[in-house]
């Protein structure tokens, strides 16, 4: 394990800034960068003449992604054509229905001065030789109309129908159309969709997604500056003025990703950020000050329920030490997502375990309780596991044990805390008190390897507000798995804290780095303290083990302890 550099808590953007230097010159990006595979899925759908006639497209139902397919359609379509033969494009609303769709045929009028039923075209009608963008929203809200619509595109042809069945009026024949269709929508709404007609998974349909995010390389860099560029000139707003703030949006989009080496390509993400900046600019170019300013005001505005649960903390109404030493508890990170809050925050949560005379069951108070969930469940079935290979006993383990997030009253889930609670179990074996300085997050494998969680910049941030709102002691930190290392970017109180050394970040590979940082023993032997005198983790263990089984148990000489051993004995 090692102390990380606050070097490594955000992105270094320093190789790229010959590429920054020229955004000023760049030109707004044609329709399509960064999108290639979503690119060539268009250009495919708009080559073919025949099958397949449906295009399912993976990205949010939304004004601003379906102008972005428009615009593909448009450009593609029109490759090698002049403007009179260019094919229409026709959007259909979020109120779709039998009638909008498909037309109707109407009854003759009574007075007799028409004689002939009358025709009403719908939106296929308009799309004719064209396409047909629809919502899959719409599709799965009134899946009546997917048969006749799938008719269509497979037949190329429209049978009419009556709009009502009251009266009895002849049909104009079936009409031929020729439309291709373009379904739009999330994945899950795609998956509800397929599920139901599984046809569309095959070579019924073609399929493209819109990519949210890209990986930061030298060669991407240029084509997302001008993609920024393009989004910029649409909506009308300020420009970005310099290169600092363009690192600025640049880490802010790493920290929205999770990733230090990704930028997200979300739309509406980069206009809700850069509109407000331009608020602060009024009308000038977008500096990194209005960027930061805007930034801290988003952050203000959804600051009152992190708040709350830091002064629940502070005035003891929720029990986490930042100081001291404890055996059995170890100061967790959660991340805490309130229904109706814009934002998760990080919140410290203390995991206790305490053990007592038993047949070695390790108990999941959360799970018993129904407070947990199943991928909790698993990360706390994998730490029993290590637990018990490391042991390596002989005969079964003579102590139970009970582990609970303590105050907590709503549902865990995920694994990011088995690293603590394996740490509060061992410490309660070993009676070793851990670190309360020092707070965990993790996941851990079978052969105790320490695995990589989210959130984490959330959950560093949240453990050291607490310690701020009490005063830092230069000895506070979080243990972190080292392949969260490319996920940070952490706020720069955090970072000016590191800095100071005030607030310190270590990575670990495995269990055996974590605990001699919390407990201040190695966990158990290696090869460069195999002569050492000094007893590890797993000996103290051992020897509590033996001692109970020779009947010499600290655990109490109540005449049950001793009828207990006697029996163990016997």
């Amino acid at each position: 394990m090692q102390e990380e550099s606050w070097r490594t808590m955000l992105p270094d953007y320093t190789q790229y800034e010959p590429i920054l230097d020229q955004y000023a010159q760049l030109l707004p990006a044609p329709t399509g960068i960064l999108q290639d595979r979503l690119s060539d899925a268009v250009r495919r759908f708009t080559a073919v003449d025949i099958q397949p006639r449906l295009l399912r497209i993976t990205a949010p139902d939304n004004k601003v992604y379906r102008d972005y397919i428009i615009d593909l359609l448009t450009h593609w379509d029109s490759a090698g054509k002049s403007p009179s033969d260019e094919s229409p494009i026709v959007i259909a609303g979020d109120n779709v229905t039998d009638i909008n769709l498909f037309g109707a045929v109407y009854p003759p009028l009574e007075d007799g001065k028409l004689t002939k039923p009358q025709v009403k075209h719908g939106l296929l009608h308009q799309a004719n030789n064209g396409y047909l963008v629809l919502s899959v929203a719409s599709i799965l809200a009134n899946p009546s109309l997917w048969p006749r619509l799938k008719a269509v595109l497979m037949n190329g042809e429209l049978e009419w129908q009556p709009v009502t069945q009251k009266k009895f009026y002849p049909l104009p024949p079936a009409e031929a159309l020729n439309v291709k269709l373009v379904v739009v929508g999330d994945r899950f709404l795609m998956a509800e969709l397929e599920n139901a007609e599984p046809d569309i998974a095959s070579g019924f349909s073609m399929y493209g997604e819109f990519e949210p995010d890209m990986r930061l390389t030298q060669e991407s860099l240029p084509k997302y500056l001008a993609y920024l560029k393009s989004l910029i000139e649409k909506a009308g707003i300020p420009d970005i003025a310099d290169n600092d703030a363009l690192k600025v949006l640049m880490r802010t989009g790493a920290r929205h990703e999770e990733d230090q080496s990704r930028l997200p390509l979300c739309p509406i993400w980069h206009l809700s950020l850069l509109c407000e900046a331009a608020i602060e600019s009024q009308g000038k170019p977008i500096t990194a000050e209005h960027l930061q300013l805007s930034l801290k005001a988003r952050e203000y505005r959804s600051s009152y329920l992190p708040e709350r649960a830091i002064e629940d903390i502070h005035h003891g109404q929720v029990i986490i030490n930042c100081q001291g030493n404890e055996i059995g508890q170890v100061n967790g990170l959660t991340v805490v997502e309130m229904p109706g809050h814009p934002v998760a925050y990080g919140e410290p949560a203390r995991i206790s375990c305490v053990v007592h005379f038993g047949d070695g069951d390790i108990s999941d108070v959360e799970r018993k309780a129904e407070l947990a969930g199943n991928i909790h469940a698993k990360g706390m079935m994998i730490m029993q596991a290590f637990v018990s290979t490391a042991l390596d006993l002989d005969q079964p383990l003579p102590y139970s044990a009970s582990i609970v997030f303590e105050q907590s009253y709503s549902e865990v889930d995920g694994d990011s805390a088995s690293l603590a609670e394996l740490c509060s179990l061992v410490s309660a074996l070993s009676q070793q008190p851990i670190n309360q300085q020092i707070a965990v997050t993790g996941a851990v494998d079978q052969f105790g390897r320490v695995q990589a969680v989210g959130g984490i910049n959330e959950k560093i941030e949240g453990f050291y507000k607490v310690c701020a709102y009490r005063g830092l002691t230069g000895h506070q930190g979080v243990i972190l798995p080292k392949t969260n290392l490319s996920n940070l970017c952490l706020c720069d109180d955090v970072l000016n804290a590191v800095k100071d050394g005030k607030f310190h970040i270590w990575a670990v590979d495995s269990v055996d780095d974590a605990l001699p940082l919390l407990t201040g023993k190695s966990f158990r032997r290696d090869e460069s303290n195999q002569e050492s005198d000094e007893d590890t983790l797993l000996d103290v263990i051992a020897i509590r083990i033996a001692h109970f089984h020779s009947g010499h148990s600290d655990e109490g000489s109540g005449w049950l302890t001793k009828f207990k051993n006697w029996l163990v004995h016997h």
